[in-house]
């Protein structure tokens, strides 16, 4: 038995990100990051991916093919969560989708986020942003923390992190949580414990 390949109207294979595979093992690819990947594919691919990825009728995706311009997003939506419902399971789907609707739509928190908790002791000496990153697995290494702080891809607070050197406080933190943003739509909280 074989399958078609999937590709994206350009005819390369669907699948490979800027880390890596999408893969189906929640270990390796969260069921957040499963869900933003399905949301943030081409235009042109939603349709196909719906024909193709999921049991939705055929009538039902054709109304959905009808929109354009930004109503596509709607259709974007409804294939992220009907595709992360299939693989992890309806409520997972709906905690990916609440935790994109309030990451995007609340200046960039969400109860549900990945959070990392920080010693309060370490933190009123000063703890080095990059030892976090690291510990949260945000960044591989240190030295790819620092190419990404070069290249303003941290935020802390939605504020640019240009300093590789940066000392994290108690000052970055309001009630008790800072939100750290890597790239455009990677966000994860430091809570203080």
């Amino acid at each position: 038995m074989t399958f078609r390949l999937l590709t994206t109207s350009a005819g390369t294979k669907m699948g490979k990100t800027a880390k890596g595979a999408v893969w189906l093992d929640p270990a390796k690819t969260t069921p957040f990051e499963f869900y933003q990947y399905w949301r943030n594919i081409d235009d042109a691919d939603v349709i196909n991916c719906m024909k193709l990825l999921t049991f939705l009728s055929m009538d039902e995706i054709s109304e959905y093919a009808r929109l354009t311009d930004s109503a596509i997003n709607e259709a974007k939506k409804k294939l992220a969560f009907e595709v992360t419902s299939i693989v992890h399971g309806s409520a997972a789907a709906d905690q990916a989708r609440q935790q994109a609707e309030d990451l995007f739509g609340n200046a960039g928190r969400s109860d549900t986020m990945p959070s990392t908790l920080v010693d309060a002791g370490q933190l009123s000496k000063g703890l080095a942003l990059l030892d976090v990153l690291a510990a949260a697995k945000l960044i591989p290494s240190k030295g790819e923390g620092r190419r990404l702080i070069q290249q303003n891809g941290i935020y802390l607070n939605n504020q640019p992190v240009t300093d590789i050197n940066y000392q994290i406080s108690d000052k970055d933190f309001v009630d008790g949580e800072a939100i750290v943003r890597k790239g455009k739509k990677i966000y994860h909280a430091l809570r203080i414990k």
